[in-house]
């Protein structure tokens, strides 16, 4: 059996797929594999693939592509593709491209030891896939300790968006047992998180699989008693089951922050009928209402679908009127992607490509505005902020409860003096741009 060791991970697409990199990576260490940053070091490379709309296949066929020199001219042996597109198009990725020696499916990862053995063996073009509905992997100690984490507290999603394939590829909804998160929180934080993002595919069904009732606002309880956690964050709280308990939680616990990210895809009831949103725009409405109205400084992130089939400029009309109106803090825009499994494919009215990219084009134009008008409102006002970066000398980069990760944005921080990343900071804005801040340090917090 060949003697091969280095392995190095790819990972693509969302915040659920680098958990389970991680996870790959910690069953890997466990079984005495080296973990190495440089592909050229590699003997083994994983690519965690995402296979969710058009742009993200076509960035993940691109990037195995590119891979295959490795195994062409470098010391690469086998590539292993895992992950939704994975999942999702097994048979023609193993087949197509010759270079591909192994698929490994969403609900596999554990697998991922067996398969390179078989592979150390001689077998070749493995497959190990159609295992969805499989429950998260516990037990296993995540190995990369930044300030920030992310936190699957569920998988799978049972809403069946007639535009989405994730329950195809992810599975049914499933939820984690309260006391398995606390126990990985828990880790994290020991290990110097100071933030953990709690996700799923839909975390405001948190809990109803397990105990029968919606139980997000339970497992937040138990979170903020952790004593070495700073802030909680919420992302994919879909719209239909936040519960007054759960906006109650929200409010009380000081570590949970006062911000969350509810994808509400359109506002036209029309639209959201199609799409099979258990929604409607009057209780859309109701909600932001009563998060404004129960949640002192909360900041609301959505995402809009737009050039779904059959929305007419009456329909985007509306939408545009509605954001305009509302003016959301944190807002993205997709256009609509015709998704071949899903029913939207189907659908016999659909929208020219041109039309969608002009329709969202107009809608992020609004939203930069609006954007602009809320930051100036910061200026003058002092936030606590965690350091991220230093950009250069005396300016560093970093985060308000505002902002999550990679998606919203930034605080710029001037100050003489030597900050740490993962500290905390208090910031007195001095400026505002279209979608980030620029501060002076005033105060330390306590690190």
């Amino acid at each position: 059996m060949m003697d091969i060791k280095n392995v190095s991970v790819i990972t693509l697409g969302c915040s659920k797929n680098e958990i389970d990199s991680e996870l790959m990576l910690a069953l890997m260490e466990k079984n005495n594999f080296i973990i190495v940053n440089s592909l050229e070091d590699a003997d083994i490379i994983i690519i965690n693939t995402c296979g969710f709309i058009k742009d993200a296949k076509e960035e993940s066929i691109e990037t195995i592509w590119e891979i295959t020199r490795y195994k062409k001219e470098g010391r690469c042996k086998f590539i292993i593709l895992a992950g939704c597109l994975a999942e999702r198009y097994s048979k023609e990725l193993l087949e197509e491209i010759d270079e591909v020696d192994g698929v490994i499916g969403t609900g596999n990862i554990k697998e991922i030891i067996s398969m390179i053995t078989e592979l150390q063996k001689g077998r070749k073009k493995l497959e190990k896939t159609k295992n969805i509905d499989e429950n998260y992997l516990e037990g296993i100690n995540r190995l990369d300790f930044t300030p920030s984490k992310y936190v699957k507290i569920s998988e799978g999603c049972n809403n069946f968006c007639t535009y989405c394939i994730i329950p195809s590829l992810r599975g049914k909804h499933r939820s984690r047992k309260i006391e398995d998160i606390i126990k990985e929180v828990e880790f994290l934080a020991n290990n110097g998180v100071k933030e953990v993002i709690l996700i799923g595919q839909n975390t405001t069904d948190y809990g109803i699989d397990l105990y029968g009732d919606y139980s997000l606002h339970k497992l937040l309880d138990e979170l903020n008693k952790i004593e070495n956690l700073k802030w909680i964050r919420l992302l994919y709280l879909y719209p239909d089951n936040i519960t007054d308990r759960l906006i109650d939680s929200i409010r009380k616990n000081s570590k949970v922050l006062k911000y969350v990210d509810i994808p509400l895809q359109h506002i036209s009831d029309s639209i959201l009928q199609r799409m099979n949103r258990r929604t409607s725009k009057k209780d859309i409405i109701k909600l932001i209402s009563t998060l404004r109205n129960e949640i002192p400084n909360i900041i609301i992130r959505t995402t809009f679908i737009v050039g779904f089939p059959g929305e007419t400029e009456e329909n985007f009309n509306e939408l545009y009127n509605f954001i305009e109106k509302v003016k959301f803090d944190r807002l993205g825009i997709f256009t609509y992607s015709k998704e071949e499994g899903t029913p939207a494919y189907d659908f016999k009215d659909h929208i020219d490509e041109h039309i969608k990219q002009y329709r969202r084009d107009r809608l992020m134009g609004l939203q930069q505005r609006i954007s602009y008008s809320l930051n100036n409102q910061k200026v003058g006002k002092v936030y606590e902020v965690l350091v991220e970066d230093m950009i250069e000398k005396n300016l560093y980069s970093g985060r308000t409860y505002m902002d999550s990760p990679d998606i919203d944005g930034l605080v710029f921080i001037k100050t003489h003096n030597e900050l740490e990343y993962g500290e905390y900071v208090n910031v007195k804005i001095t400026d505002a741009l279209e979608y980030d801040l620029m501060g002076e340090i005033i105060d330390e917090f306590s690190k």
